[in-house]
């Protein structure tokens, strides 16, 4: 398919890197400012290499690219909330083209799912958005293979910068504020970390597994959610867990009763006592029992092998 993607963030530059051996064509490539158009297909190494040295990917105007010539508009600007603009911009302008959109921003489909929905009815185009919801773990695609109405539940480790200072404050017996920063030093939580520690992230993601499985019964948005962070774990709690055998993870849950994330003890032993930056998602499934689906919930490379994933489902238009 022809690709048209928007952002040339971490995910945004691995699915231009690795579409083509998916089989794909990126027909553009835009940053905030600029944009790479080209309808036989941009040189993908060449824009990457000139929004390193100048800091633009192209010399045409990032609305070119909503434009141009494209099967499906993959949506990898940063998340936002309330309006989710302008990422729900983008997926209108694709969808009113009847064209397809392939979310990795989590906004659209977590602040304004029901209009995302309407537009996709009306629209030749389909919407899918793996993603959003669990990076490279196949969440909503075994969702769809067992039928929504077949999960009952389902709960989990959504964030990997909360995950590892939880997990290094049980290792070594340091306080938030250590581990915390420790993981900026290393890249694995951001300058501002607010959106992973406070839980809106994990929060987002189970939103939108809400909105999934209610099946147009409801809509979710971020404020319905119940959410409480890890920045008021401290260390004594964690250490009070290990002598019971326990330990504390950020927990999504999304249930009858709504959608839940917040700190959680846990069997230090247990499925859901993942360590580090890995995610995990458990499904409980009407008769099949519990589904665990673990691996790596971020990153560029892993996302964009969920987001070339719904590429390849996509039908032809």
């Amino acid at each position: 398919m022809r690709l048209a993607i928007v952002g040339a963030g971490a995910v945004g530059r691995s699915v231009a890197e690795l579409a083509g051996g998916y089989g794909h064509t990126v027909t553009a490539l835009t940053d905030s400012g600029s944009a790479a158009v080209d309808a036989d297909g941009i040189d993908v190494a060449a824009a990457l290499e000139r929004k390193r040295e100048d800091g633009q990917v192209g010399t045409a105007d990032p609305e070119d690219a909503l434009d141009g010539e494209y099967d499906a508009l993959v949506e990898a600007t940063p998340t936002t909330l309330g309006d989710a603009q302008p990422g729900f911009g983008h997926v209108r302008t694709a969808l009113e083209r009847d064209r397809h959109a392939v979310l990795a921003n989590k906004g659209p489909v977590a602040e304004r799912y029901d209009e995302v929905r309407e537009l996709e009815g009306e629209s030749a185009g389909a919407v899918r958005f793996e993603a959003a919801v669990g990076g490279a773990i196949p969440v909503l695609s075994t969702v769809a293979d067992f039928g929504p109405e077949n999960i009952v539940a389902a709960r989990g480790v959504l964030n990997g910068t909360a995950n590892f200072v939880l997990t290094r404050m049980a290792a070594e017996g340091l306080d938030y504020e250590h581990v915390l920063a420790e993981a900026q030093d290393m890249g694995v939580a951001e300058a501002d970390p607010s959106f992973d520690v406070e839980g809106t992230d994990a929060a987002l993601k189970c939103v939108i597994l809400a909105n999934v499985l209610a099946q147009g019964e409801r809509t979710y948005r971020l404020d319905d959610a119940e959410v409480e962070g890890i920045t008021d774990v401290p260390g004594s709690a964690l250490e009070l867990a290990h002598e019971d055998g326990r330990t504390v993870r950020l927990i999504g849950e999304v249930s009858g009763d709504g959608v839940r994330v917040g700190p959680r003890l846990v069997s230090e032993h247990g499925d859901l006592a993942v360590g580090g930056t890995t995610n995990i998602v458990q499904l409980e499934t009407e008769h099949a029992g519990r589904l665990n689906l673990s691996g790596r919930g971020a990153g560029g490379p892993e996302t964009a092998t969920a987001v070339l994933s719904d590429v390849g489902r996509l039908p032809e238009l």
